[in-house]
Order: structure tokens, then sequence, then C-alpha cells
């Protein structure tokens, strides 16, 4: 890692309205991986929704980022930290690479500086990521970066006219730091 919100392939920064078009295109594709359809929203709604999240003063724990390619300045996706519960140490995160650069190691490198900013600044002590259970791609990430399935919400959503499982994984901040010391991916 380069520095904090840089590393080798990525940087995460803050969402700008000039961001719109990236999260418009985003939520389309992911609808095509097989996430939740939603109505298509218009230009004017992710205008307003980028400037928003630009200009919003941060909302206690949570975090909402692009993913921006070193090389180019791209956004090539998105994450969030959310329902992050202080008390309880635990806190949940989503990440979105855009369907032209899936496989390049974004998602990665990107979710390892967001938890290190996570369990190492803010003092957190679990992750949990829920992936529907025919996300194959999401559940080999989320093994790969070290978490383990922690159960099943069998028929838990209802997609493309059936209703599919929900797995929640979890990480440990003590299971997080013996596999990404400072440094590594």
């Amino acid at each position: 890692m380069t520095a904090f919100w840089t590393g080798q392939r990525v940087r995460l920064r803050g969402i700008e309205p000039d961001d719109w078009a990236a999260f418009q295109r985003f939520a389309a594709e992911e609808e095509g991986s097989g996430d939740l359809p939603h109505p298509p929203g218009s230009a004017e709604h992710y205008q307003a929704w980028t400037k928003e999240q630009a200009t919003a003063a941060p909302d206690g724990h949570g975090v909402q980022l692009v993913i921006e390619a070193v090389g180019t300045g791209e956004a090539v996706g998105a994450l969030a930290a959310r329902h992050a519960d202080p008390r309880a140490g635990r806190f949940e995160y989503g990440v979105t690479i855009g369907a032209d650069h899936r496989g390049k190691g974004y998602a990665a490198e990107a979710v390892v500086m967001l938890l290190r900013f996570m369990f190492a600044e803010r003092r957190y002590h679990k992750c949990e990521a829920r992936i529907f259970a025919h996300n194959e791609p999401s559940l080999t990430l989320h093994r790969r970066l070290g978490f383990v399935e922690e159960g099943r919400l069998r028929q838990h959503v209802f997609l493309a006219g059936r209703h599919r499982d929900l797995i929640v994984m979890g990480l440990l901040a003590e299971e997080f730091h013996r596999l990404h010391s400072p440094g590594t991916p």
C-alpha cells in the first residue's frame, strides 16, 4: 500500500457529483450479475443522489466510497460500510465493481483497505457480508479474503421468479490482521 487510501491498483475516495454516470452504470450491471432488480433510475436521480452524497456530513461510523483505478482515475466500483454498531463492535459492508473491471483485483484491494480502516482505526471487532448463494464470484472473493460462512438464510430473497438463499459471512479483526498484515493486499 502506497498511502492509507491508495494501493497498487486502486484509490478510495469520496463520492463526487460527477460520479453519477458511474453509479447509474453500476446499478444496471449489478442487476445483470444476479442482484435484485430495481426500476431504472434516471440521470437526474443519480445526479441528485451523488450531489447529496458529495455534500453530506459523515453519518457516524458508516463509510461510502468510490473505487478509482490508480492508472486511469476512472471510477471502477464502489464500497460501503453500513449498519455499524460500535457497542457490539460489528458492521456490514458491500462492494460492487463495474462489469468491465471485474477480475483485476480491484475489489480485493479495496476491501482490504476498508477493513484495515474499520478494524485498526475505528476498532471494530467483526465485519459481516451478506451474499446471494448463487453469486459464486463474490463467495470466492470473500473466502479468499478470510471470511467464514456463518449461516445460510434459506429462501430469504425473491429474485428472478423464485426464492433464493442468502449466505452470511463474517471476518473477525484478529483473523483479518493475521491474514492481511499492513502492506499486503
